[in-house]
């Protein structure tokens, strides 16, 4: 009696060490697939074309003899295609995670999750800081009534040294 409950542990455990091998070599292929991955968008007609690595980092920028945009377009622009081309990367995270572990599983969820808050696929609606106020004008015109338009150091005579 006692070794037929011996066998059977000894099964179950063999199963146990199998299934979580099992993960063990999925997770690792997961890893290797999301780690290898890049991703790649265009904007400005096709003038710009932006790669990113599976960190989100830029490995690649292309810019054609097209792009005519001032300074702050074109790195508006360039960050609008990069932020594309890291939504692209998360689709293809999700391709590599439902290939290898799943989508349902926990390890799957929690890449799944760390892609989607580290690359949403808008862009955020308002700036995070707002503009700051214009600096304020003033009217160039005399206040009293005695002071004469151009009488203070705009004609050259300095009135502090009478």
């Amino acid at each position: 009696m006692l070794g037929r409950n011996l066998d059977a542990s000894t099964d179950a455990m063999r199963s146990w060490s199998a299934q979580v091998s099992g993960r063990t070599e999925a997770a690792a292929a997961c890893a290797d697939r999301v780690a290898s991955l890049t991703a790649s968008a265009g904007g400005a007609d096709g003038a710009i074309r932006a790669t990113v690595a599976s960190s989100g980092l830029l490995i690649g920028l292309e810019l054609d003899d097209r792009v005519k945009l001032t300074g702050a377009d074109l790195a508006a622009e360039i960050m609008r295609v990069m932020r594309r081309a890291q939504a692209g990367l998360a689709e293809r995270v999700a391709e590599a995670v439902d290939a290898t572990v799943g989508t349902d599983t926990e390890t799957g969820k929690a890449v799944l999750d760390s892609f989607a808050q580290r690359f949403p696929a808008e862009a955020p609606a308002a700036p995070v800081m707002p503009s700051p106020p214009p600096f304020p004008t003033f009217p160039n015109r005399p206040t009293l009534p005695h002071q004469a338009p151009g009488g203070g150091f705009e004609s050259g005579r300095d009135s502090r040294a009478r």
